[in-house]
């Protein structure tokens, strides 16, 4: 640790490094919200991301399911969106003007089997992308989820295949709805990837009193927002004991002390989602101050100092 005196001379060192990408904080838009569009991702990055992901896109495009798939929940949202999109053929179309914002792009991309995720994963990174996240774990469409996010060995196969096909870095991002996430994660390491994000949403539903039906049309959706942070923090912090690959923590961020939280769990990284609903896209200067302020007062020089040190405590 820097000196108080020293530090109080200096603006703390917010900026990381991870997979070869220098960040200049290690706050991340998540995939899924305001990523569909080159122009919201550039204007992401104006009000201060450190890095930003694009929706999921498939190698096709897709409708998604039809409405309600939106119901705000209890310290969360609910969605069973059903992962519309352009698909990735034209999803790279907005890349020129995302890469404009000057951070890191990350590409979020999805399959039903192994062919599609490695086509997917190629036009991507042909297209300039910067890293490519894998999502195999979306919770309310089948063929994502319990196919693919929950079967080891497929898991595996995914991650070699996309790994010999391109030549980025390659993100997995996990499911909570698992019985051992630690084990996924240590597949997903051992297979070649990158990094991992911790986590995607959680299986989750409501049902309206009144008509006695669920709510969503897809009946089960995935619950993101505050409510999953402590699961989110808690599958870090597993993972970050039993693997050596960086983490990216994912799930309820809507405060500084959350960002700071996951970090000193085991993430190197921090996405932010749901917190963009409930508040403005202030919210990246807003943590980055109330940050700044914790590391003058705990004579913390550089950020990615504090990575893991809970569990040396």
């Amino acid at each position: 640790m820097r000196r108080k005196e020293d530090i109080e001379q200096m603006e703390p060192d917010l900026s990381i490094e991870i997979l070869g990408l220098k960040l200049k904080n290690p706050l991340i838009l998540a995939s899924g919200i305001l990523g569909i569009s080159g122009s919201l991702l550039k204007r992401m990055a104006e009000v201060g991301a450190g890095a930003v992901t694009t929706k999921s896109t498939g190698p096709s495009s897709r409708e998604g399911f039809k409405g309600p798939v939106v119901v705000e929940v209890e310290d969360g949202l609910l969605n069973s969106l059903g992962l519309p999109n352009p698909g990735v053929s034209e999803m790279v179309k907005e890349l020129d003007e995302a890469k404009k914002g000057k951070v890191p792009v990350i590409f979020s991309i999805y399959g039903f089997d192994i062919n599609e995720y490695c086509k997917a994963a190629k036009i991507a990174s042909d297209a300039g992308v910067d890293a490519i996240e894998l999502n195999i774990s979306c919770p309310h469409v089948k063929e994502v989820s319990v196919e693919i996010g929950q079967d080891p060995k497929l898991v595996s196969e995914i991650v070699k295949s996309v790994k010999e096909t391109v030549d980025k870095p390659v993100i997995v991002k996990l499911s909570p709805n698992v019985s051992d996430i630690v084990s996924i994660a240590k597949v997903v390491e051992e297979s070649g990837a990158d990094a991992v994000t911790a986590i995607n949403t959680v299986k989750a539903m409501s049902i309206d009193i009144d008509i006695k039906k669920p709510v969503l049309s897809n009946r089960i959706g995935g619950l993101s927002g505050p409510a999953i942070k402590p699961i989110g923090l808690r599958c870090v912090y597993e993972i970050f004991e039993k693997v050596k690959i960086p983490i990216i923590g994912c799930g309820g961020v809507s405060r500084w002390s959350d960002v700071i939280e996951y970090m000193l769990a085991g993430a190197s990284a921090v996405q932010i989602g749901t917190a963009l609903v409930n508040e403005d896209t202030a919210i990246f200067e807003k943590m980055k101050k109330g940050i700044k302020k914790y590391m003058l007062d705990k004579n913390i020089g550089e950020i990615s100092s504090i990575v893991g040190l809970a569990h040396t405590k």
